[in-house]
């Protein structure tokens, strides 16, 4: 545990020398345009639901998918010049403690980004008197399900990133994947299995009758989905990584 720690200290000190913390706050800095200006035709219509929904969803459509593909590129950046991995992996440090620190990093930096989220979230329905009491539940659970459906996302990013050495090309792929969203999240069929639009259907503060394609998906049911992915992907891309020869 001391080593993942020290690991995990390691590749935060490298990423305090990038301008990382530009685009941890450019999606929700954008919800809060998003947010300020919304039916501003009908202000007195506007609920937290609706302002949620608003807000989350140019976020969790194409910020939040693109942004986990970012940051685990940016953590193997570093080692992929001069001989990095070698460097690395030639100190007494275990492969999976190595790569799960990695991991920990991009799943922080994901969070961080949900809670500047829920902050501007929070600024935007005061500056704008939204009605009625907070939906702590609804709010709740859409800014950690949101989180948590990037974690598979990550996972594979991650495990795309230390095998390629490009720093573009897994963004590049990551990008690609992520545009179609909008068409795969009306598909019931295929929408609750598409890794990339599993945020926007997990941050989506609609359900049931009142929703459409996949986004009448179950939660639990697509938090299911979710927490599959992960267990496979992350374990795909540690696999991959103990074989990494370097």
């Amino acid at each position: 545990m001391k080593n993942f720690m020290r690991l995990c200290s390691a590749e935060r000190l490298k990423l305090s020398r990038s301008h990382l913390w530009i685009l941890v706050i450019a999606s929700p800095a954008i919800a809060v345009l998003v947010g300020l200006l919304a039916d501003r035709a009908a202000d007195e219509s506007v609920t937290w639901r609706l302002l949620l929904s608003a807000m989350s969803a140019i976020h969790a459509m194409l910020f939040l998918p693109v942004l986990s593909g970012v940051f685990a590129a940016m953590l193997c950046r570093f080692e992929h010049g001069d001989g990095g991995w070698k460097q690395l992996l030639a100190l007494p440090v275990r492969r999976t403690s190595v790569y799960l620190a990695k991991f920990a990093m991009t799943a922080g930096l994901l969070a961080a980004v949900q809670l500047l989220f829920l902050a501007a979230l929070l600024a935007v329905g005061t500056l704008r008197g939204v009605p009625g009491p907070l939906p702590w539940q609804l709010i709740g659970a859409s800014v950690f399900g949101g989180w948590f459906a990037c974690l598979p996302l990550a996972a594979l990013q991650l495990a795309v990133s230390q095998g390629w050495s490009s720093f573009g090309a897994p963004l590049a792929l990551n990008v690609s994947l992520t545009l179609p969203n909008m068409l795969i999240a009306n598909s019931d069929r295929f929408g609750p299995y598409y890794p990339w639009v599993q945020p926007l259907l997990a941050m989506s503060p609609f359900s049931g009758d009142e929703a459409f394609g996949a986004f009448n998906l179950p939660l639990e049911t697509l938090m299911g989905v979710v927490l599959g992915s992960l267990v496979l992907f992350l374990a795909a891309g540690l696999i991959a990584f103990r074989r990494k020869a370097v």
